[in-house]
């Protein structure tokens, strides 16, 4: 799949908008209409032309999804977690002290998907209909997959991200008496499908 962008409409706030914390008076800032996300993105790949969670005034928001309809979702992100020749040979062999390592991160990656909007203030609570979680052992590290669905009116790529970085840590977790100085690394969205904006995935 491939990325395709196509310029969205939005309108630009003529006016100041209210002073930062410094005194200063905010930059006008691009704005679209307030309600549907929409209408700031681009009729496929789910690239926008402005901040979403930004309001016209600067100030955070969550986005107002309700006219968008439901339909089957899907986001696949990847991350890496880079440890040490010692902890590789452990986790092909007999294990690392605290244990099964891969299998606990592959359930910490599923709760950290579930979790998501308690941890991200502006994700919203989804209903997910399935998390993939694998992870594999390589001669640098441990490379980790996500696949997150849902059917509903919003994307699973925080959910993916999320599923990713907290295997990540998890494993980190897991190995850091051996390896204190294990990185987790790459967490990337790779891939996602479904809804308004249409599908994308990462260039090569």
């Amino acid at each position: 799949m491939t990325a395709a962008e196509a310029a969205a409409a939005a309108g630009a706030d003529g006016a100041a908008g209210p002073a930062g914390a410094n005194g200063a008076p905010r930059a006008p800032r691009a704005t679209g209409s307030s309600g549907s996300a929409g209408s700031a993105r681009s009729a496929a790949g789910g690239k926008s032309d402005r901040l979403t969670h930004i309001d016209a005034a600067g100030d955070a928001r969550m986005v107002d999804v309700t006219a968008k309809p439901v339909s089957a979702r899907q986001a696949r992100a990847t991350g890496f977690v880079e440890v040490s020749p010692e902890v590789v040979e452990l986790l092909r062999g007999e294990g690392v002290p605290k244990g099964d390592a891969l299998s606990v991160a592959r359930i910490a990656g599923i709760m950290g998907a579930k979790k998501t909007s308690e941890l991200v203030p502006l994700c919203h609570p989804i209903g997910i209909s399935g998390v993939k979680v694998a992870l594999e052992v390589e001669d640098a590290g441990v490379a980790i997959a996500v696949t997150v669905k849902t059917a509903d009116r919003t994307g699973v790529e925080m959910e993916a991200l999320t599923a990713v970085a907290v295997a990540g840590l998890t494993v980190i977790d897991m190995v850091k008496a051996v390896d204190p100085a294990a990185v987790l690394t790459k967490v990337q969205v790779e891939a996602k499908s479904g809804g308004v904006s249409g599908d994308w995935s990462r260039p090569d």
